[in-house]
């Protein structure tokens, strides 16, 4: 996969935030969405899958990849997003890096045992609620409150990437 490095690190100085596209898994267990979380490889701490634009992917293609080489996911996403969340991505070298996520709806068709970063990561099922207690970005917190409260947002976006699909193959 060929990123699109020149619109994040370079240009317009280090200054202002950076666009990545996360992917936010999804499931219904037992009459309740479940969200899948993953570590992050350098803290360990609870995140969603998320990277940097892929070139000529959009957005909402460049979240399923991420979720697919850092979750092993399999699904479609939906084609629009389900909302923003901030961050400071740390660097090794230089200070953090401000980012903002635009977080795109997948249900999660398949789970790999073999992807590329299985052995970077680990991968969990939560309840929404309580995935909203785990991760440390406020916004994506209030997101997944928003989906324990009321996780009808996840159907439709289900019933938007099915009707999508039948339109593809009926034309």
């Amino acid at each position: 996969m060929k990123r699109n490095r020149t619109s994040h690190f370079l240009g317009h100085g280090d200054e202002g935030p950076r666009s990545q596209f996360g992917a936010l898994c999804w499931r219904m267990h037992r009459g309740r969405a479940e969200v899948l979380l993953i570590t992050s490889r350098d803290t360990g701490r609870w995140v969603i899958p998320k990277g940097w634009p892929i070139e000529g992917k959009t957005p909402a293609q460049s979240a399923a990849q991420e979720a697919w080489e850092e979750a092993g996911v399999t699904g479609a996403p939906a084609a629009e997003a389900l909302g923003l969340y901030a961050y400071a991505k740390t660097r090794k070298t230089k200070e953090a890096l401000p980012c903002v996520v635009t977080v795109y709806p997948l249900r999660v068709e398949g789970l790999a045992a073999r992807f590329p970063e299985r052995k970077e990561r680990r991968r969990r099922w939560f309840g929404a609620e309580r995935a909203a207690r785990l991760v440390a970005e406020p916004e994506l917190r209030a997101l997944l409150q928003a989906i324990a409260e009321d996780a009808s947002v996840l159907d439709a976006a289900a019933m938007a990437v099915a009707t999508a699909a039948g339109q593809v193959a009926s034309a």
